[in-house]
């Protein structure tokens, strides 16, 4: 019976043994056949490759810089760097308030040539070339702090002053108008809207627009913004004559001539108060010539006595022996 019994556990462990070996090389035959088992690993191994890569060119272009041609120089741009084109900056800034032009202008071109740029240090060394006459190199700095920031109003004004000197006023007009447009939409403390209306007042008045520069002189006067200045009446009385309208010419210049008054007052040099009664001898004559166009001798009398006044106190004879005459003629 154990016998008959051991033989059937034999035949069992064959039979067992027989139809494991099939299903083992059914699977068998399934991982050889099937390539995606196999090549998902490959795959995986490319795409982290490519992402190693990736990271490492990136890497790599962080700490290289490029010349003008774009070829590589190999110049790592870190915080040291960054804080040391800061440091020319302001540098530069305390050598131009010192007036040490030259120095400030080689710092700054040490600050932009560190990698870290910004509109700030174009303006501040446009600047410093106008004050060498470099007006092609203050120029390109101009329209450099222009393309990286196109509201930048300060930038726009410096272009419109350095236009100016250039003589080419509609193109300092066009630079005007875009600062003031900058100045709308982004504010600095720098500029003040009052400045710049007399600044196009006095473009439009010099390119004989005489309606755009009255309108451009009373948005300045009409500002709450900064210290009103006596010029802007006297203009905007040169654009009234221009238009014969004398009586508003006429208030101007003793408008121009009352802030005068006042900023003598407060006047720190001699030079200082000897320039302002210049200013006011010179409107005074200009509103006794108005006067007398419009039959008002006894007002054109008063204001060439004042103008004799202060040539006395300036003691300049050729102003004196000049209104001398002109009063005598009155007579």
């Amino acid at each position: 019976m154990k016998k008959n019994t051991a033989n059937k556990n034999q035949t069992t462990k064959k039979n067992t043994k027989a139809a494991i070996k099939p299903a083992l090389k059914s699977v068998e035959t399934k991982r050889t056949v099937n390539p995606w088992s196999l090549s998902i690993y490959v795959y995986w191994f490319i795409i982290l490759f490519f992402i190693a890569a990736t990271f490492y060119i990136l890497g790599r272009s962080h700490g290289t810089c490029t010349d003008m041609s774009g070829n590589a120089n190999n110049v790592e741009i870190t915080e040291e760097a960054l804080l040391q084109a800061s440091d020319y900056y302001q540098s530069a800034k305390e050598k131009l308030v010192a007036g040490n032009v030259a120095d400030a202008i080689a710092d700054l071109t040490t600050a932009i040539e560190a990698g870290n740029a910004t509109a700030e240090m174009y303006i501040l060394r446009g600047e410093a070339y106008m004050q060498t006459a470099e007006y092609r190199k203050a120029l390109a700095d101009f329209n450099s702090a222009i393309e990286m920031d196109q509201v930048n109003a300060i930038a726009y004004y410096d272009r419109a002053l350095l236009n100016i000197r250039l003589e080419d006023y509609n193109t300092a007009l066009s630079d005007i108008n875009n600062a003031l447009a900058s100045q709308t939409a982004n504010p600095t403390s720098v500029l003040q809207m009052r400045d710049l209306y007399a600044k196009r007042g006095q473009l439009n008045l010099w390119l004989k627009n005489w309606e755009g520069a009255i309108a451009d002189y009373t948005n300045s006067l009409a500002r709450p913004d900064g210290v009103v200045n006596p010029t802007v009446y006297a203009e905007r009385a040169e654009a009234y004559t221009q238009l014969g309208n004398y009586a508003d010419a006429i208030n101007d210049y003793a408008s121009a001539i009352r802030v005068i008054s006042e900023q003598i007052q407060g006047a720190t040099s001699a030079a200082e108060r000897e320039n302002l009664s210049s200013n006011a001898m010179g409107y005074f004559e200009k509103s006794a010539a108005l006067n007398l166009a419009t039959g008002n001798v006894d007002a054109a009398r008063s204001d060439l006595n004042s103008a004799y006044t202060i040539a006395v106190a300036l003691t300049d004879s050729a102003s004196m022996e000049r209104i001398q005459n002109l009063i005598s003629e009155l007579q």
